[in-house]
């Protein structure tokens, strides 16, 4: 046992967990992504139901973009404003899900009232700043429970994210289409998900030291290459997720009207499964970081996503199969190395600020997402259709692969899955 002495608090980090709390860290970590499942399914829930919203309050596609864009911009807000707070390492993980998880499901239920989208954006992007105090703290709180296997609880946990992302989509197509209902069933959910956080999740028995606030210390976060290289591998990955996962639903109904194959009901099933397939991805990533090495991971998962998004051109006209095929295994690929990055900061980042450092590589991450949420339907009015606009995504996987295999080469990589770089 390694313990750490930091004035009267005594850490201690075991190589491996004690036989009694085995069975405990797999309990928590089945609670903590059912109420991720439950409390992140307002993050889509207003860009699930924009086809309605098109009708009811006569959406542009700028402003359809706007909606899923609000949520990005929140999330960055709170992300980096608690980072420099350094809330994630001050606060009590639980203690900020819950608050997150209330806010946001006010916030969201607040749509019922908007009546135009300007307000509703205004709301979405107040979902996104609380959104930002559930996903950071608790990818934080459950390293806190395994010190191996970490790459596979934090991959489970990015999965529950992933389903509860795709839950708007099936309550789309079975609820009568009707997006107050969308609406409503998202906010009872995330409440659930407080909670659920309340009555069953709490810090595991290897904390990481309690932190003092320092503001000054978000800085030090560039400091360490390892991390920047980490995170540089995160920015690209994110450049191609949130625009695929916020714009395959319109992509989708272009996709299976050109091939006369599905309406509005089945693009919807479809855009579920394709998002939803990612939970299996990111679980499968997991395993696969902790046993073959994390760099290599992430690496091979974004090429083949990356291959998946030139591909989605390819099979638009079809045949259905085959679009569906590439659709889902894009979707499998696109989020299978997301826990990976954040992993790697538990593994190599100071244990006083993880939660800081984690924090600013999800918002400063959520920056970019911004930026091709924004350009895809742009590039699908030039273009006049939606057939290659995903071309735009190539050059995040290509940035990350290169910043994945530089870490790989560093001698800190030595340290991350227990050797497995």
């Amino acid at each position: 046992m390694l313990k750490i002495s930091i004035g009267k608090t005594v850490t201690s980090f075991n190589a491996r967990p004690q036989p009694a709390l085995a069975g405990k860290r797999w309990y928590v970590l089945a609670m903590l992504s059912l109420c991720l499942i439950l409390s992140m399914t307002t993050w889509f829930s207003a860009t699930a139901v924009i086809p309605q919203l098109r009708v009811a309050w006569g959406l542009t596609d700028s402003l359809a973009a706007w909606l899923t864009i609000g949520v990005q911009i929140g999330f960055v807000i709170g992300a980096v404003g608690s980072s420099v707070m350094n809330l994630s390492d001050v606060v009590q993980a639980r203690q900020l899900m819950i608050v997150g998880s209330i806010g946001a499901a006010i916030a969201n239920l607040c749509m019922l009232f908007a009546g135009d989208a300007w307000l509703a954006i205004t709301f979405r992007t107040l979902t996104g700043v609380f959104l930002a105090l559930v996903y950071p703290p608790a990818l934080k709180l459950i390293a806190t429970w395994f010190t191996t296997g970490r790459g596979f609880a934090l991959g489970a946990l990015v999965g529950a994210v992933t389903l509860g992302s795709a839950s708007p989509h099936l309550v789309n197509a079975v609820g009568g289409l009707q997006w107050q209902i969308v609406i409503t069933t998202t906010s009872v959910a995330t409440l659930t998900g407080a909670l659920l956080v309340a009555l069953f999740v709490h810090d595991g028995p290897y904390p990481f030291p309690r932190a003092p606030f320092s503001p000054g210390r978000v800085k030090q976060v560039f400091h360490n290459r390892a991390i920047v290289l980490a995170s540089l591998g995160y920015f690209g990955h994110m450049w191609e997720l949130y625009a695929m996962w916020a714009w395959f639903l319109t992509f989708a109904r272009m996709a299976l009207a050109a091939q006369h194959s599905g309406g509005a009901t089945a693009a919807s099933f479809l855009t579920f499964a394709v998002i939803a397939v990612g939970a299996i991805g990111c679980i499968v990533g997991g395993v696969f970081g902790d046993r073959w090495g994390r760099t290599l991971t992430t690496s091979l998962m974004m090429a083949l996503s990356g291959v998946c998004a030139v591909l989605a051109g390819v099979v638009f006209a079809g045949p259905p199969w085959l679009f569906i095929t590439i659709s889902l295994v894009w979707g499998f690929t696109v989020v299978a190395d997301s826990a990976q990055f954040s992993t790697i900061v538990t593994e190599l980042g100071d244990p006083m600020y993880v939660g800081t450092a984690l924090t600013l590589q999800l918002g400063l991450g959520f920056i970019l997402t911004v930026v091709t949420i924004w350009l895809l339907p742009l590039a699908a009015t030039l273009l006049n259709s939606w057939q290659w606009v995903f071309l735009i995504l190539l050059p995040g996987p290509l940035l990350g692969i290169i910043a994945m295999l530089l870490l790989r080469r560093l001698p800190e990589a030595k340290k991350i899955a227990d050797g497995n770089r």
